[in-house]
């Protein structure tokens, strides 16, 4: 686990004994429970969109490695322009410290759109899934990374069990394994290395290969051009989660339509 990944960890597991303080987890687990209409996050993935692909679309306010991405960020005004760009789904980093957002992007995105939501953030305790339910998500992130084989198959279970999906994130042969042993369907493979944050595509070009008959994969970081997704199409890769390209386009409407190759001949910028 990198520094950066393990501080994250640290101060993840003091926010959650913080918020269990004020809200204990069998209260949060009946919020949770009370949650209806939870939209298909896996479903909308499980097969290629119109256009032969999926985007899922990312509202992120910074990063580490770069600081903050766009001011002003209007969550509910970039799910609307996402939904019109043609999007699958859209992904919303909660993080405060690191990335700058909060549980209420996510619930503000979920209700500006029919979309389905995916809430991303370092999640490694069952009370953040039964926050997350509660919030409104409609899946979540695990890291492969970030958590124990068994942990990871626990989290899964119990996404299973309050009807929450669940996106596992890998970066290597290895992870992926371990996904897999753990039983996950929906594979996220991560470009970007969270040890150095270097950023190549071809790592999901080669992770591919790991994907058995009925899991579906997801190509995440470093996605900003329609070249770069014919190249993942290429290997049977149909879902892409693409978060800064678009938050600094001057026009993710138009930028999203390019990327599902809408304008021929044009790349998106």
């Amino acid at each position: 686990m990198s520094d950066f990944l393990s501080r994250i960890i640290e101060r993840k597991k003091e926010e959650v004994r913080a918020a269990a303080k004020w809200v204990p987890e069998g209260s949060l687990r009946r919020e949770a429970e009370k949650v209806n209409g939870r939209r298909a996050f896996s479903g909308r993935l499980a097969e290629p969109g119109p256009a032969g692909m999926n985007v899922i679309a990312e509202v992120k306010r910074a990063s580490p490695s770069k600081g903050r991405i766009r001011d002003n960020v209007d969550p509910a005004e970039f799910a609307r322009m996402y939904e019109e760009g043609g999007a699958a789904a859209v992904s919303v980093l909660t993080d405060r410290d690191s990335f700058g957002g909060s549980p209420e992007d996510l619930k503000i995105v979920r209700a500006a759109t029919m979309l389905p939501a995916l809430r991303k953030d370092f999640i490694i305790t069952p009370y953040q899934v039964y926050e997350s339910a509660a919030m409104g998500a409609d899946a979540i992130l695990l890291i492969v990374r970030a958590l124990s084989p068994q942990l990871l198959r626990d989290l899964l279970s119990l996404c299973s069990d309050i009807g929450l999906d669940a996106l596992v994130e890998t970066h290597n042969e290895h992870e992926f394994e371990i996904a897999s042993q753990a039983g996950a369907r929906l594979i996220g493979i991560n470009n970007r290395d969270l040890s150095t944050f270097d950023t190549d595509i071809a790592t999901s070009i080669r992770v591919s290969g790991k994907a058995a008959p009925g899991q579906v994969l997801v190509a995440e970081s470093g996605i900003h051009t329609r070249s770069d997704i014919e190249r993942l199409l290429d290997v049977g890769i149909w879902n892409f989660l693409i978060g800064e390209s678009l938050m600094r386009s001057e026009d993710p409407v138009m930028m999203l339509r390019a990327l599902h190759g809408a304008e021929k001949g044009k790349e998106a910028r």
